[in-house]
This record gives C-alpha cells, structure tokens and sequence, in this order.
C-alpha cells in the first residue's frame, strides 16, 4: 500500500465521540496529513439515526445500518468503534474487523475489561494491531504513558482519578456542603451525569479503566474479575466536612499495586491528604499517578471524558496507524505476559476513617475501643463533635495501619452494638 494514499477509515457510532472524530479530522486536516505521512479519511460510517443533526457533515459518506458491515467493506482500512458497551454491535464490530484483518481503534473500556484477553489473542493471531488510548482517561495519553513512555520502569503502583461524573459529585458536594443525592439529582440536568448513572456512581467504569491500566502497568492480562469495587453513593456531607477538618479529601480513587504476593487493583472512596497533586484535581477532570522504579512518580492531569478529548486521543490511535506504528495489545506478547497472582482486598493493609452515629451515654465509646482492640486495630486519632446526652452524635476515629479483614470484623461487631445507630462510614485513606 503505497504511502501517499489516504488511509480510510470507517467510524461506528456517530454520538458524540464519533461526530467529534470526524470534527477534529476535518478541522486539524493538514496538521494530520503532516504527522501521519498522508491524510486520513473518513469513508463510510454507521450509526442507527440517518436524519439525525450530528453537527458535522455526513453526505457522500457511505452508510451502513449494520456496524458489523464495515468489516466487510474492501475499501476501509481502518475501523473505530465507538458504539460502547461490552456486548451486542460493539464486540461484533471489533471480532469481525480484526478476523478481516483490519486495525482496530475503540474507546471501549467495557469491551477491553471484560473481553480485553480473547480480543488481545485474536488481534495477535491475525496480526493485527488494536488501538485503545481513548478507552481511558479521555484525552490524556494515559495508555501510551504507561505502555510506552514508562516502558523502561517496573511500574509500582498507579492511581487515579478515572471517572470525572463522581469526582464533579464530591468536589460540588465539597464546595457547596451539599448532600449526595441532591447534588447528583443537578448533575443529571446538567448534563454531566447520566440518566442511569449507576455504571458511574457504583465505581463500574473506574474499574473497567482500572483493570486496563493495571494490564498495561503490570505487563498482565485484563483481570476485571479481580477488582474490588465501590462507589460513591454512601459519601455525606458530614465525612466530607470531617476530612477536611482532619487536612483530607475525599477522592474517587482506581489504585494498581505490586504488593507482596501479587497484584491489587481496587477501585472505592479514599482519604488522600490535601497536600497530593491528586487532592487538587477537581470537577470533571481526571488524572493519573505512575510509580516507575526509576522514573519516580508521573502525574498527568486532564479531561476524562467529551467530544474533544476522547476524539483527541482516538485520532492520535490513527496517527500511529497510519504510520505503522503499533505495539501488542498488553504492551507485550500474550506468551510474554505475566502470570503474577491478584492479591484479594481482605489482605489490603492500610488506615480507616470510621464514623460512627451513636447515642451520647456513659462506656458507649469505651465499648468500641474495646472491640477494636480485641482485633488488633489501633487508634491514631478520636473526634466526638457536640454533647447532647441520649440523642445521637457522630463520633470520628481514625486508626493506624491494619489488614481489612481485621478492620472488617472489627466493624462488624461495633455495628450491631445498641447504642450504634446506623451503619458505620468506613473510608480508606490513602498516602499518596
């Protein structure tokens, strides 16, 4: 294939990071046709609305209603998927176009964490590159960093902020002294949350991201199964308040580790003090952490998520196409993997917030200092805000280093003491 000839490509999904695809192709043409070595077109798309007003100019494009079509079709090069989901058209798409032997580009973290291994052994059987930069952290180039950047450094540990919905929740909960639900009811009109917000708010789609980046960094297949997951919706204005008081904040966090055993990769609500560049990544902005051996510590901040980034960081993926650029799927051969075990979030060790509501009365406090000592977890800190005797007050203890299964047995014992009226917040915290 000579070098001059456009390279086509179809695009699947014409929402709004396939509109922007086609707008940052149009607009940044000979910027592109510069870096690539030759242009880059977009010859046929997909999507399911023909009529649909998209912002950007689709006649004489050739359209298909079935995405899986543009496999088949002899004159596109390239396929980008940007269907979403890790089912149904989206996974079709990218099977039949890589067993056609054509590349594939996807902003896909569903489909790459939960299917990423069989995809990565077909892509590597047919020899056929798969690109992904915009799977993850929208705009940053988070995947190239880690893959190839840092491709010299036994990575340690990577954390990040992944999920600009919930981290655009916490800091207006932090600003405004906001409760949850409120706050979550307005990003929904706003337009920054969705109408089932539950993929974002339970910690879902950090975790896809997570387990891409924990494959990358650690040179492993995708292990979805193995992050630990939680979300956001227990978070209230009183431990938002009760964080800051104690010099935190509350983050959204998605943490890959190398610990003694194997691998972590949980994603759940840290504490990370306000000093960490973490701490101060607001709104709907994400970014991530690398630990590397020898370069130390790597912060890349940026957006996560709209038109702009995601077709930012898939029209790089063309680039690189177009130039013969690309590199195994894992950063590595599928037989050059590792096989390092995950290590399970019970064996996590580490300090805890826990709040509790009890009832002001005499030995209340003492019983639960009791019942943490018997498990081993000791106290750094205690907070009791307020005396109003026989009516509820929140207590705040913050304790020294402890494995969770410890601290989970510890908690399970405190809840169902009588003078302890609802479930205890417990919040991991988090020295970044």
């Amino acid at each position: 294939m000579s070098d001059s000839r456009p390279l086509a490509v179809a695009v699947a999904g014409l929402g709004t990071v396939g509109a922007g695809v086609l707008k940052v192709l149009r607009d940044n043409a000979d910027l592109i046709a510069a870096r690539a070595g030759r242009p880059i077109a977009v010859t046929a798309v997909s999507a399911r609305d023909r009529n649909r007003d998209r912002g950007v100019p689709v006649s004489g494009l050739r359209w298909y209603d079935d995405p899986v079509a543009l496999a088949a079709d002899p004159k596109v090069d390239v396929v980008v998927e940007v269907i979403g989901g890790s089912e149904g058209p989206a996974k079709a798409l990218v099977e039949a176009a890589l067993r056609a032997g054509k590349p594939v580009v996807t902003a896909n973290k569903a489909l790459l964490a939960v299917h990423g291994a069989a995809i990565a052994e077909l892509a590597e059987s047919k020899g056929v590159p798969l690109a992904f930069e915009a799977a993850v952290a929208g705009g940053i180039p988070a995947i190239k960093a880690v893959r190839e950047g840092l491709a010299a450094n036994h990575i340690l540990r990577l954390a990040g902020i992944l999920n600009g919905t919930c981290n655009y929740i916490l800091t207006t909960m932090r600003e405004q002294k906001r409760e949850f639900s409120e706050v979550l009811a307005e990003a929904q009109k706003l337009g920054y949350a969705e109408a089932d917000p539950s993929f974002d708010i339970d910690g879902i789609d950090a975790a896809h991201k997570l387990a891409v980046l924990a494959a990358l960094a650690f040179g492993r297949p995708v292990d979805f199964g193995a992050v630990h997951v939680e979300g956001i919706r227990d978070i209230t204005a009183i431990d938002i308040a009760m964080a800051e008081e104690l010099g935190y904040r509350i983050k959204l966090l998605g943490i890959a580790k190398r610990e003694e055993g194997g691998i972590s990769t949980r994603v759940h609500p840290c504490m990370v003090p306000v000093s960490a560049p973490i701490a101060r990544v607001d709104g709907v902005f994400n970014a991530v952490v690398a630990e590397g051996d020898f370069v130390g510590r790597v912060v890349l901040e940026g957006r996560g998520a709209g038109a702009g980034p995601t077709a930012s960081a898939v029209v790089a993926d063309l680039i690189d196409l177009a130039r013969g650029r690309h590199t195994p799927v894992w950063g590595a051969a599928l037989g050059a993997l590792d096989a390092t075990p995950s290590v399970p979030m019970d064996r996590h060790s580490g300090a805890y917030y826990l709040r509790l509501m009890v009832v002001d009365r005499p030995g209340v406090i003492a019983d639960v200092t009791a019942v943490l000592r018997d498990h081993g977890v000791s106290l750094e800190s205690m907070l009791q805000r307020g005396r109003s005797p026989g009516e509820a007050v929140p207590v705040v203890i913050v304790t020294h280093d402890c494995e969770e299964s410890q601290m989970r047995a510890a908690l399970a014992r405190i809840g169902a003491l009588g003078a302890v009226l609802e479930k205890p917040a417990l919040i991991r915290i988090e020295a970044m």
